[in-house]
């Protein structure tokens, strides 16, 4: 439930505030009531309120400052609902400077006024959470695996442009902006895990893997990127290729080995790709240190790609030669595409019955994209080879080519009964993911091809997705979402007309009301005077 917090130095506010609405219905607990702002900021550091009501004139600390001290602290969440008297507006134009979700006159206080403020802080506490949820790089996304994705597209080079990767690299607040990079892939091995459950084997995996990525992040700058339950890569980067610190990469490599053995008994061995001076290049790299992997053993457990002979390359298998029809077939769900390209895979390696590594490498690229790109990628992978002794990871001990190719038709005939069962409720989650997005980013120029590239998806594809899925066209849905927003701004946060057309990414006031209008049927200085709560002509100056 979301728990709402009290803060008035009258009792008996506080009193009429906790009876006045049915909480639990609205799924709110009351979770405290605080007579001033220092006792509220204690019991928000100690309850985690999502939403709080406070009066603005408290002792010790008024509301105001509780508000900034909350900002300041603990960011956008808690959202503020501030209790106030007619004579004080100059306040309560501060409070709404401080993006407060609302302001309640006591003296009108009512049920339904206090309810009507409560739904506005839950529909923008959704928006917040669905934002930061997006954005959060630990535990699982929003958009499940998001930045799982976007890392597995850099290491197998599945952009499409570097203008698709620019915009995932800006909507992730990621950094690529230095000159050299450098991958590795990694395993993480215990001698215990047969005799776990998937269950902790999974939290040893996790464990270990957090471990790895303090450790090496403390040396050297770089990213850890989860592929299966027991793979993973690193992609390290440095300002210049003069600056590209081998010595500390492999000193940060031997500290992170010997602390996750001494902690979990779990041994590390890797290979290092060379280095590369712009991002795009990095699947190079990563295929390089895939290549060196192969000759890493515990005793020498990151071995460099200067190491690996011609001969011992040539056993690499070159994704990027199917990636616009696995791409396709992941984000698209398409089980046709799906069918043929790994149909076309699985004969392409046994017509090189001596290249066993070659198609072991090929097939674990397939199982490390279809765990990425897939809604829940890992339980359905692990569904379907629920047959084999070893799961899924039976393919790293391949004997033969054979072998590989008998694997891989397992995977590709589950994942396609997989996506033929399940392809309305993946569409759905694709389309529901988009939305959630559009609401967290409604302050940006949104475009069909923008987003789309953030899904990693074509944009004609999006569009009659989306408009299939929600009876409405995607410019149409933002549009509504964006005037729904308009309305909250004109009448919660003082702004003018052409401040409002300006935050939501609208090219001028003008078309900003003309939009408005269209969607309303009033335009938005009609929309404010006729829900204006106050006679004071400065409210909403247009």
């Amino acid at each position: 439930m979301i728990k709402l917090l009290i803060a008035d130095d009258e009792p008996l506010v506080q009193i009429g505030i906790k009876s006045m609405l049915d909480w639990a219905s609205l799924g709110i607990q009351v979770c405290g009531t605080a007579a001033n702002g220092q006792a509220a900021f204690e019991m928000i550091r100690e309850y985690s309120p999502q939403i709080v009501i406070t009066d603005i004139k408290m002792p010790i600390m008024n509301g105001l400052e509780l508000v900034k001290a909350s900002k300041d602290a603990f960011g956008s969440i808690p959202l503020f609902i501030v209790l106030t008297s007619y004579e004080e507006f100059q306040l309560i134009r501060q409070a709404l400077s401080y993006q407060v979700v609302d302001y309640l006159i006591k003296l009108e206080l009512d049920a339904d006024s206090l309810k009507a403020s409560v739904g506005r802080a839950m529909e923008r506490l959704e928006e917040l959470t669905a934002s930061q949820a997006y954005r959060q790089t630990a535990g699982r996304p929003l958009l499940q695996n998001y930045q799982d994705k976007f890392f597995m597209r850099l290491l197998h080079n599945l952009f499409d442009s570097r203008e698709q990767f620019e915009i995932q690299v800006r909507d992730l607040k990621l950094d690529f902006g230095d000159s050299c990079y450098l991958a590795s892939h990694g395993e993480i091995k215990s001698p215990l895990a047969g005799q776990m459950d998937p269950e902790k084997q999974a939290k040893l995996y996790s464990s270990s893997l957090q471990m790895i990525q303090e450790i090496l992040g403390k040396h050297v700058p770089c990213y850890v990127i989860s592929l299966d339950r027991v793979h993973f890569g690193v992609i390290y980067h440095f300002k210049t290729m003069e600056q590209c610190d081998l010595e500390a990469v492999y000193k940060a490599w031997d500290n992170a080995a010997s602390m996750v053995h001494n902690y979990f008994n779990v041994q590390l061995r890797a290979g290092l790709g060379s280095g590369v001076d712009d991002p795009l290049k990095i699947s190079g790299s990563y295929q390089e240190a895939r290549q060196a992997f192969n000759l890493s053993e515990p005793s020498t457990s990151l071995v460099p790609f200067y190491k690996v002979t011609e001969d011992s390359y040539k056993n690499s298998f070159n994704i990027s030669l199917f990636k616009s029809a696995l791409t396709r077939a992941f984000e698209e769900f398409d089980t046709d595409v799906l069918y043929e390209t790994l149909t076309e895979i699985t004969d392409l390696f046994l017509s090189h019955p001596g290249r066993c590594l070659q198609a072991v490498d090929g097939a674990c690229n397939i199982l490390y994209l279809a765990i990425s790109l897939l809604p829940e990628g890992e339980d359905t992978i692990r569904e379907i080879f629920e047959a084999y002794p070893e799961g899924y990871r039976s393919i790293y001990a391949a004997p033969d080519v054979l072998f590989v190719s008998q694997w891989l038709n397992t995977l590709r005939d589950g994942l396609c009964d997989v996506l033929k069962n399940k392809r309305k409720t993946y569409k759905d989650h694709v389309v529901s993911n988009v939305q959630k997005y559009i609401n967290s980013h409604l302050e940006d120029r949104l475009t069909l091809n923008e987003v789309s590239a953030v899904f990693g998806l074509s944009p004609n594809y999006l569009s009659v997705l989306f408009k299939k899925t929600c009876s409405m066209g995607f410019s149409e849905y933002i549009t509504q979402k964006k005037v729904s927003r308009a309305k909250a701004l004109l009448l919660e946060q003082d702004l003018k007309i052409y401040e409002v057309a300006d935050r939501l990414g609208f090219e001028s006031a003008f078309y900003f009301s003309k939009v408005f209008k269209k969607v309303e049927g009033v335009s938005p200085r009609e929309y404010i005077q006729s829900h204006v709560h106050t006679p004071n002509p400065e409210h909403h100056p247009q």
